[in-house]
């Protein structure tokens, strides 16, 4: 099982990533697909969760209106859309399946000016 996040960088506050994540190893399908972060000296926290089948998303407060999680089954990869930016979501992200499997190396997003 792999999972290869990708798409993070240095944005100004306001600013827009799109981030994305490839899996293998598994039936990708059939899983729920989540984004989660972790910032320094913080707890890694749960951003935004898609469902296998009818795609439900649900998303953690900080984030609604802001984020949006989409899965691409055909190319086993689920991305995040991350606009108006703030310096608190500054953190590395990972993707992961549930139930969760090995991490992957995360991607870095800084929002800074």
């Amino acid at each position: 099982v792999q999972f290869v996040e990708s798409g993070g960088g240095l944005v100004q506050p306001g600013g827009s990533l799109r981030l994305s994540c490839a899996a293998s190893g598994f039936t990708f399908s059939r899983y729920t697909m989540s984004w989660y972060r972790q910032a320094p000296g913080k707890e890694r926290e749960l951003v935004a969760r898609i469902t296998s089948g009818s795609g439900s998303t649900n998303y953690a407060d900080s984030v609604k209106g802001r984020f949006t999680i989409s899965r691409d089954n055909a190319k086993n990869t689920v991305y995040l859309q991350m606009n108006s930016l703030k310096p608190e979501d500054t953190a590395v992200y990972y993707c992961n399946s549930l139930p969760a499997r090995s991490w992957g190396q995360g991607t870095q997003v800084t929002v800074s000016s």
